[in-house]
């Protein structure tokens, strides 16, 4: 199913009729003018409605964009310093106050984030309430309109799950709004506990079949890897994860109805090509050069490329930097095992940091996990067909914001023009769609459960199988005479790691930072982690800052930043609070 960002035809009424829009606030609008929902109250009209509601699982329309991007790069990697911010100090200003913990209910990022997501519920039910009038009028059948309800309550579910990550905070008992299709927008408050009902709503997509006939459209899997990690985040009830995240493991497919498996080569999870592989439980559906003018690219992500015109990809616009310290977590042992006690920050990976392109440089030799040349673009490592990545040159402003690019989502310089949209600003409008649910990321949930109930090897085979993937050295980045690229050393863990949950816990949460880096689950990851077997959240943060600052840019990015209790979650923005009439209440 092809992400519609520019609708024509019936998908532009039915924007008309999307309840609690929120173009400017998401509690009350009043609208320019009316169209009876009737007029929609076909297959059509219900299914252009729930197109719309999928269109923004991106978090992107003409009115949203980076700000809200449900990638995640700056509320899921930089908040949790997987990645800096980069470029320079004046673009974007908005991010620096997230990145150094310093941000306020004012921020206009967390605005446009909030907007986002309730537009995105809006739209839920608009197609909720409009299907049953399809239902009552006769012109769809029974099971069209279960499938209907289905996907848009699991849609809905997702939504409002994406703003309990951000903004809930069940310890004080501040939580979220809660809107559905019977919701007066003059009475909601986020006081409410609305757990159990963004458990129904995931819970009615397990009904939907695997094979949706079209990729993009939630099915049974996607649903029940939602639910699962909604009982993960908001309840830590791992008892009620494992079965879902089990049967995803051993029937787990696509939408389109594909076994899901782990690809068998790292690296390839990442190929546009491959967006949509055997390991994609759901990626999130981007298009170019169809007539949009990019809208339907990876417009979130646009920004996330490296600065050198022509020669790198993109050309613009040097943000989304890897730290350090994540780029020193892939160091390995002697086995080719992390170094779980945290002392990999004990020597540096090697960097170009103040050298130009032209000055002599030594790639750094010692052991190394071979995801991190997947992950991370650094001085003379391959950058996918693009050649060595060759430094300085690439970077916007190395001084302020360090030496690495982010590569996950960059495209083959063979594929540009074909996968990257024509004729625009920058190229970085791609077709390569968001991983939302990996298979990897499935089995490291299953593993996190089955640790935290004792239960079989507590998670240690499917570490090990996600492990044995990423040391398949036919995966490893390789130099053009077929050599690999770095010194990559991974082993396998031995059983005495997953002796008791502590231990594998500590393996777990290693394995999910170096298997999805930079891909916006981090900072969640820590959320759900805090307080469980000795984790501290803000001590680990804050254990990371202290070695960024360290760094030559350090001081330019972070200054004296610092992480307390109060940066588990982010301020509910203060435009919200004062467009409810005090119905909302500032959850810090």
């Amino acid at each position: 199913m092809k992400k519609i960002k520019i609708l024509s035809g019936i998908v532009i009424i039915a924007g008309l009729l999307l309840m609690n829009s929120c173009k400017e606030r998401f509690m009350e609008i009043t609208p320019n003018g009316s169209l009876d929902q009737t007029v929609l109250a076909s297959y059509e009209g219900v299914d252009g409605l729930l197109i719309g509601a999928y269109s923004l699982l991106d978090g992107v329309t003409s009115s949203f964009g980076w700000q809200s991007a449900t990638s995640g790069w700056v509320y899921g990697s930089i908040r949790a310093l997987e990645a800096d911010k980069g470029t320079d100090a004046g673009d974007q200003p908005d991010i620096n106050p997230i990145q150094t913990f310093s941000e306020t209910a004012t921020n206009p990022y967390l605005n446009v984030k909030w907007r986002a997501v309730y537009e995105g519920i809006a739209r839920c039910n608009s197609t909720i309430v409009t299907a049953a009038k399809a239902k009552d009028a006769g012109t769809i059948t029974e099971d069209e309109y279960n499938s209907f309800i289905a996907q848009a309550r699991a849609l809905r579910g997702f939504y409002h799950l994406e703003a309990y990550r951000l903004w809930a905070d069940r310890t004080s008992g501040m939580y979220v709004p809660y809107v559905d299709e019977n919701t007066d927008p003059k009475t909601v408050t986020n006081t409410e506990d609305i757990r159990d009902k963004i458990i129904e709503d995931l819970m009615a997509g397990t009904q939907l079949p695997n094979d949706m006939k079209q990729v993009g459209r939630f099915n049974k899997t996607v649903s029940e890897v939602f639910l699962a990690k909604a009982y993960m985040q908001m309840y830590n009830d791992y008892a009620k994860a494992l079965p879902l995240l089990a049967d995803a493991e051993a029937n787990g497919t696509n939408p389109a109805g594909q076994k899901a498996e782990l690809d068998p080569l790292y690296g390839e999870i990442f190929d546009i090509e491959k967006r949509n592989g055997v390991e994609s439980i759901y990626t999130v559906q981007y298009s170019v050069n169809d007539g949009s003018g990019g809208w339907n690219g990876g417009w979130g992500e646009v920004l996330n490329f490296p600065y050198k015109s022509g020669a790198s990809p993109g050309g613009c616009c040097g943000f989304f930097q890897p730290t350090q310290d994540f780029v020193n977590a892939f160091r390995t042992d002697p086995n080719g095992l992390p170094y779980l006690d945290n002392s990999y920050n004990d020597e540096e990976v090697t960097n170009d940091e103040g050298l130009t392109p032209d000055d002599a440089f030594t790639p750094y030799a010692g052991r190394l996990d071979p995801r991190l040349d997947w992950s991370v673009g650094r001085r003379s490592i391959p950058f996918w067909d693009w050649g060595p990545m060759t430094g300085s040159d690439w970077i916007r402003d190395q001084s302020y914001a360090g030496p690495y690019v982010g590569k996950k989502q960059v495209y083959k310089k063979s594929q540009e023009g074909t996968y990257t949209e024509v004729g625009n600003w920058t190229s970085g409008w791609t077709a390569n769609g968001y991983r939302m649910i990996r298979y990897a990321d499935v089995l490291l949930l299953k593993a996190e459960c089955e640790a935290m109930l004792n239960q079989d090897d507590r998670g240690m085979g499917e570490v090990n199988a996600v492990r044995q993937r990423a040391a398949n050295p036919e995966g490893f980045v390789k130099n053009p005479d077929g050599t690999d690229a770095a010194n990559y050393v991974i082993g396998l863990y031995p059983a005495s790691q997953f002796d008791n949950t502590a231990d594998a816990m500590t393996a777990i949460r290693f394995e999910r930072r170096l298997e999805l880096g930079l891909e916006g689950h981090r900072y969640y990851d820590m959320q759900r982690w805090n307080g469980q077997n000795g984790y501290d959240m803000v001590a680990e943060l804050n254990r990371i800052l202290t070695h960024e600052k360290s760094m030559p840019w350090g001081n330019a990015l972070y200054g004296d930043a610092t992480v307390g209790p109060e940066d588990v979650n982010f301020p509910i923005p203060q435009r919200q609070i004062d467009l409810s009439n005090g119905n909302l209440v500032q959850n810090r």
